[in-house]
């Protein structure tokens, strides 16, 4: 059984025709209201809503009470024109049919809710008239055709896209109508002959070409229905030079009447490149599709194929046979979850079974050396003049790089956390360790400060290397710099360049932090012209160790203290515990060497 649906100017026409007051559609019941397929409310004379349906208040974004003097002629938060002006509640096309009486269909409005958002609808309205014919209310019923204006801003800007691509073409392009006559000329066709266009569109295309025969034979074939490809003629320029090109064209046919041709117009006369470019852009669109990266491929209505490119052939790592392969150039599809996917039944089968364009499905690739691509596909139905299906065209794009971005976004969502856990895990200690040791509050602030920078410092680093690995060079550079520049001879350093792994370097940072306050408190750095010694190496072995010496000299005379501070705690524990390595001390008179060791990896 077939079922008709009403337009929505119909609708309105009926609610207004059949009802003799506004009594009755205010008593109508709603579920009726509900049932129609589109927004409806009534409204008294006053513009006071008296009853809608479902659909308005989704549309309106808030439920009015019915009968609430505040609420007149909509139930929208604001309205506005298509142009954005605002358009007062008492302005509106149902607020103009109460005073006038006169139907109004087909009124683009845009309707905005409470929380902002706006939608343009299209509002088909008609008075309601007593037995007397005196205006008693109206009746409003309004579609939302938000995505169908987007849709019209989406063709308009395809259209001056294409205004674009014409008149700022880098390629000379003209169009010629059946008797000769020059209809429009790009710039650069304009540019290439040195004509105004004034002094070039409107006139005789056989004005231009030096030879007669040339251009009798160019018009000849074209009416004759051929294609012309880089077909060589020479031109007379505007200052009486000779300019030799290759023209490609073809006829615009309209109903076997010839309208006019399409002429690509490449000056070949000094560069040969120029012959290149109109060899590329003079392929048959065949040819085009096979230079495209994207893999395509064609059916015919049946699901039989019909075309693929070579980048179908990659992308399925086979060569799908033309009429007996069908559906889908892959070998094996597969559901996101794995699950096996026939391919009578992938997107490109629904969509020449539906006769619409599939969006949004994901599938996966199996190709026959079992290798799997997860692809977004784009199938659309191809359709002859009577609207019928003739086959379809679909593009499988590639996204494993995405799926790949996806995991690794994952992976460092979860490292983050860890290492979020981890840095509070060491603030903490480092907080608690410097009250223990630390009586004066002023004293606590500066070196929890200074540990918690030193912290920061390989973070930040790191976090500009993608967390990936920090060079040792820029460590010391950032731990160090508080202490001198690292040219100024405070500092003597060498070693050979190594990458500490995202887990050492903050380790590291802290030690060199508590190595470098100390020096400058009470060591070589306090004084002139004490300085430290820092190098390392890395040795060789199936797991690469680095060996990291600090030896201050030239500073005031040490002792070894009797009992370990803080900062050599946190030295210890550091190597020892969280890089598994190893460190010693020698307070030396002539100033502290500390000497240790951990793996890299």
């Amino acid at each position: 059984m077939s079922v008709s649906v009403q337009p929505a100017e119909e609708v309105v026409h009926t609610l207004a025709s059949r009802q003799s007051g506004i009594g009755a559609l205010a008593s109508a019941d709603q579920s009726i209201l509900d049932a129609i397929p589109a927004a409806v409310y009534v409204c008294a004379g006053d513009g006071t809503i008296l009853r809608y349906n479902r659909h308005a208040a989704e549309l309106w974004g808030r439920v009015p009470t019915p009968g609430d003097i505040n609420d007149r002629f909509s139930g929208a938060f604001r309205h506005h024109h298509v142009d954005g002006r605002r358009l007062p509640h008492d302005e509106t096309p149902v607020a103009a049919i109460l005073h006038s009486g006169v139907p109004m269909h087909g009124q683009e409005i845009v309707i905005e809710r409470p929380d902002g958002t706006r939608r343009t609808v299209l509002a088909d309205i008609e008075a309601l008239r007593d037995a007397h014919g005196n205006i008693t209310g109206a009746v409003n019923c309004f579609r939302d055709i938000t995505a169908r204006k987007h849709a019209e801003d989406d063709l308009l800007r395809s259209q001056q896209d294409l205004e674009d691509f014409f008149d700022n073409g880098a390629v000379g392009l003209h169009l010629v109508s059946s008797d000769g006559t020059i209809l429009r000329a790009n710039r650069a066709e304009l540019d290439l002959l040195g004509y105004a266009a004034e002094d070039y569109v409107g006139r005789k295309i056989m004005e231009f070409h030096i030879d007669e025969p040339v251009i009798e034979d160019i018009l000849r074939r074209l009416s004759a229905g051929e294609r012309l490809d880089r077909y060589p003629a020479r031109l007379r320029a505007s200052d009486g030079s000779i300019k030799h090109v290759q023209i490609t064209s073809n006829v615009h046919f309209g109903e076997g009447e010839f309208l006019n041709t399409r002429c690509f117009t490449v000056d070949v006369t000094k560069e040969l490149e120029a012959q290149a470019t109109l060899l590329e852009r003079s392929h048959h669109a065949r040819e085009i599709l096979d230079a495209l990266p994207a893999a395509l491929y064609t059916t015919d209505s049946e699901g039989r194929i019909t075309y693929f490119n070579e980048a179908a052939v990659e992308f399925s790592g086979r060569r799908p046979e033309l009429g007996n392969d069908s559906w889908c150039v892959t070998w094996q599809l597969y559901e996101p979850d794995g699950t096996p996917l026939p391919h009578d039944e992938c997107p490109m089968a629904v969509s020449l079974k539906e006769g619409r364009p599939v969006r949004g499905a994901e599938a996966i690739a199996e190709r026959p050396d079992g290798t799997r691509v997860p692809f977004i596909p784009f199938p659309t139905p191809l359709r002859d003049s009577s609207g019928a299906v003739t086959g379809a065209v679909n593009m499988l794009v590639d996204i494993s790089e995405r799926k790949r971005a996806e995991e690794e976004q994952r992976t460092l969502i979860h490292e983050l956390n860890h290492r979020v856990k981890n840095t509070l895990a060491t603030v903490q200690a480092i907080a608690a360790q410097t009250l223990r040791t630390t009586s004066d509050p002023a004293a606590f602030a500066e070196k929890l400060q200074g540990r918690i920078q030193a912290l920061s410092s390989a973070h930040d680093l790191l976090t500009q290397s993608r967390w990936v690995g920090l060079a040792i060079d820029d460590l010391l550079a950032a731990e160090l710099q508080p202490y001198g520049d690292l040219d100024s001879g405070r500092f003597e350093i060498s070693g050979e360049s190594v990458v500490l792994e995202p887990r050492i370097a903050p380790v590291l940072g802290m030690v060199l932090h508590e190595l470098a306050t100390n020096a400058a408190k009470y060591g070589a750095l306090s004084v002139l012209p004490g300085k430290v010694q820092l190098g390392w190496s890395v040795s060789d072995g199936k797991t690469p160790r680095l060996r990291l010496r600090w030896r201050e000299v030239g500073g005031p005379p040490v002792a070894t203290p009797r009992v370990p501070g803080f900062g050599t705690r946190i030295i210890e524990s550091s190597i020892t515990r969280d890089l598994r390595g190893k460190v010693t001390f020698d307070f030396a008179p002539g100033g502290l060497d500390c000497q240790m060791e951990f793996p890299l990896t």
